[in-house]
This record gives C-alpha cells, structure tokens and sequence, in this order.
C-alpha cells in the first residue's frame, strides 16, 4: 500500500462557507491515495456535504480531522462554541469540561469530521508565550491532567477520535513554532511536569497524540524539532498504554523541518516514529518523497508497516457505529457557562455604575496576518437587539481584543493597541477578550472584567451582563 496513507492534505473553506475552489485539490489528493483530510471552516451543510463526498469519491473510509478546541462551532459556524480551555477549567468543574468535549464529539460526527485535534495539553507556564496561553487548561500539571483526560475520555465516549497536544510540550516557548523553531534550554528534570498531562491523556485512551515543532536539547542533543527526534518519539512509543497514532502538527509552519526540505523532513519524521503528516505544502512530492524511501530503506519496512497498521487501526475506530447518546440543549448550556464566567469575574469587581447609551472603544490586538479574526461587533448588535443602542454621552466602555494568534509572535498587546488605549482617556469599564495576565498592560484604575475570547458566544455573554446593569428606563422603546 502506498504511503500516501498517512498524508492529510488541509482544505479551507472559501468566505461563502463552501469548497469548490479546492476541487483541484481534492481530486490531486483522491488520486493519490491519501489517508484522509484536514478541514477548516465551512457552512455546516456544505462540510456534510464534502466529507460524504469525499468518502464516497475515495471509496472507502476516510480519517477527517479539524481545530476544534472550543466547540465544533470554531470551525463550523452555527454550531455550538465552548470558551477556550483556560476558561473552562477556571470554573474548577470537570463535568462542565465532560460535557463540552461530548457536544463536540457529537457535533464534530454530525458534519462527518471524526478526528478532533484536541485538547490541547500544553501548560500555560510561560508568559511570554505566543501561541498556547488561553489554549491550556493552565499551569498546574495536576489541574491540566485532570481537565485532558476528562476531555478524551467524553470526546471518545461520544464516537470521535481526540488528540492531545503538543509532544512533549509547547508551553516553555518564547517563539511561535509558526514562525521559526523554539528551542527550549529547561534541564529533563523540569521538563517532566510538562508530560503530565499527555501521561493522562494516555492513562485515558487517547487515539492519538500530536507533535510539538520545537527543539529540546535537554532531551535530543541533535536540536531537531520532537517531530523529527527519534529520542523524544521513542519515550512516547515506549509507553506500553499508548497504541494510537503519532500525528505532525501543521507541516506548513516554518519550524515543521527547521531547514530540511519538505520531502526530507517528513521522511526523517515517519523514520524517527510520526504516523500521519498533517497540512503539507506539497502533498504530491510528500507522496513520492514517502514511496521513494519506503523502497529505498530511507523507512525502514517495520516502521513503514508499523505507521499503517497504526492508520488502520484508528480509521475503524473512527468509523465505527457513533454510540447513541442523547441530545443535549448545547446551545443552552454553553451560553450558560459562557453567563458562569462572567458573572464570576464580574463578582470581583465592584459593579460599575453605568449610564445608557453606551459608548463603545473597540481596541483590536487581532488584525492583520493571514486569516482575519472574528467579527468584533457582537457586543454591540446584541446590545442593539436588547434595546440598548450604542452611542455617545453615557458610560465609555473599551472592549480589548487579544487572542493567541499564529502571525503576532508575541504574547502580550501590540503598540497600536497601547497606543489606543493612551488615546482614549477615561474609561468607566475595560472587557478584556484576551488572557487575565493581559490586564496588567491595561490603564490602571479602571475596573476589567475578564471575557476570555473574541468568539461571539462570549461577546453576547459580555452584552447580557452590560443590560443588566443598565436601567430598564434605558431601553429603547419600540
């Protein structure tokens, strides 16, 4: 069987939520045998409609995977939205943690995507980080392995594959593996705690575990990325509890060969012990890269057998009957959770007192790069439907936008969003969508409730909580 199994090409959804520019693509990647796809985006009746496709096209079944850390709606909208990791497990209720992961399975299978890459099991250890932050569950191993197999074992228990990450650890960098390869110089001894959750994550069954881009000297002299070490892959192969699949992280980012060319990398990483190959630049040369080294010795015949025998196992598991389970008021229940945490933050602030109409200073840490953020007018339309148009001569309220985002490269609130800030002058209220540690870079003396994310699930929470407070009197009357 050629190698092209363990290859999962990306496919993006266009801006009207459909696929047909990536028919050209598709039919590449059918021809060539892939094992399957990596999807991102799309209106929840077209991602249906292309995953039957692409199983009926292909002719048997496929492995299709997606970004779903906060709800299959993170993709696929419409569907229900979870607040990121870091905000669940603040509440300290790992059934709020079951249950997310259990929608998302559901939801996930509902649309024909069975793979989910999550949870995500860094620590959130390192403020400078770039890319983790809100994305883990937090800095303590025990909490984070606690909320990680929670995860798992829900998502898996409703009929979907899950898949920790990153291995053995993202959140020791300062630099974006997006952007160039983070070298983490930490002794073996502290990186221990970091493995954690990925000990629970196995502990729990998971069918798989991702990669990290990054160099760990301490554990691999040589200074490859884990995704190409074979002392790093092989402490995970050596686990006896773990039989699932060793999946890359996204090759097109710059440290996924750390200057190997693509078609060297992913052989060096299928040698040293990766079972599938996620997001590549090039699927048809990765392709033949792989059968040329299959044939060649380049990988060796076990390991090559050992990748496909490992494939095959989590293609049945994946495609096997979904368990029955009963359906849940999702959207209830996230809104919920999404009124928990800002009610929790709000308890810590002395209420302000706010005056209608509402002025609201959109301060935007997310524009720019490659992918444009979410819409960042939530709060305002929800406080338009309620009755509360937004204007001047009342409250002045600067909604602060700041998610992890692969292009920024840093951690913290860029100069323009300083700079806005500086420029705005009072201000009765700051909403911070971003990490709490963010607040310590807002103007002192206004009070800052925690929002979390940019998601609209959160921005309508935010606009619920602001009706509250205002005076009924306030409401436009129709």
């Amino acid at each position: 069987m050629t190698l092209a199994r363990l290859v999962l090409p990306a496919l993006r959804a266009s801006a009207a939520g459909d696929f047909e520019h990536e028919r050209g693509r598709i039919d590449e990647a059918l021809a060539l045998g892939v094992g399957g796809f990596i999807v991102f985006g799309g209106a929840p009746d077209l991602v249906t409609r292309l995953t039957a496709d692409l199983s009926q096209r292909a002719g048997r079944p496929l492995l299709i995977g997606s970004d779903l850390e906060r709800g299959a709606g993170q993709q696929f909208a419409g569907l229900s939205e979870f607040p990121p990791p870091l905000a669940l497990a603040s509440l300290d209720d790992l059934a709020a943690v079951a249950t997310a992961a259990a929608v998302t399975a559901r939801e996930a299978r509902s649309v024909g995507v069975n793979w989910i890459f999550a949870p995500d099991a860094d620590l959130d250890i390192l403020p400078a980080n770039p890319i983790v932050q809100t994305r883990s569950f937090g800095a303590d191993p025990v909490v984070v392995a606690a909320c990680v197999r929670t995860w798992v074992e829900a998502c898996q228990a409703a009929g979907a594959l899950a898949c920790a990450k990153h291995y053995p650890g993202h959140g020791r960098t300062a630099t974006d593996s997006h952007a160039g390869l983070p070298v983490v110089s930490e002794s073996a001894d502290a990186l221990a705690a970091d493995l954690a959750p990925f000990r629970a994550a196995i502990a729990g069954g998971v069918a798989s575990i991702m990669t990290a881009h990054v160099a760990f000297p301490a554990l691999d002299p040589s200074g490859v990325p884990a995704t190409r070490s074979r002392r790093i892959l092989g402490g995970l192969r050596a686990d006896p509890d773990f039989r699932g699949l060793v999946v890359t992280d996204a090759l097109i980012m710059d440290a996924a060969t750390a200057g190997r060319a693509e078609t060297e990398g992913v052989v060096d990483a299928i040698a040293a012990g990766v079972d599938i190959l996620l997001y590549p630049n090039d699927t048809a040369s990765v392709v033949r890269a792989l059968d040329d080294a299959a044939r060649n010795g380049g990988i060796p015949p076990e390991r090559a057998a050992d990748a496909l025998a490992r494939y095959g196992r989590a293609l049945a598991r994946a495609t096997e009957g979904l368990p029955e389970l009963p359906t849940s008021p999702a959207g209830d229940f996230s809104a919920a959770i999404a009124d928990r945490l800002v009610e929790r933050s709000a308890a810590a602030l002395a209420a302000p007192l706010l005056r209608a109409p509402l002025e609201l200073l959109i301060v935007d840490d997310d524009l720019g790069g490659p992918y444009p953020p979410g819409p960042s007018d939530f709060v305002a339309r929800a406080l338009e439907t309620a009755g509360f148009a937004p204007g001047s001569g009342g409250s002045r309220v600067a909604l602060v936008f700041a998610e992890p985002r692969a292009w920024k490269g840093r951690a913290g609130l860029g100069d323009a969003a300083h700079a806005t800030l500086e420029r705005a002058g009072a201000l009765d209220l700051i909403v911070l969508f971003g990490h709490p540690r963010l607040a310590a870079e807002l103007p002192p003396g206004t009070p800052v409730l925690i929002a979390w994310h940019r998601q609209r699930l959160m921005q309508d929470a935010v606009a619920r909580w602001l009706s509250r407070l205002l005076p009924p009197a306030a409401a436009r009357r129709g």
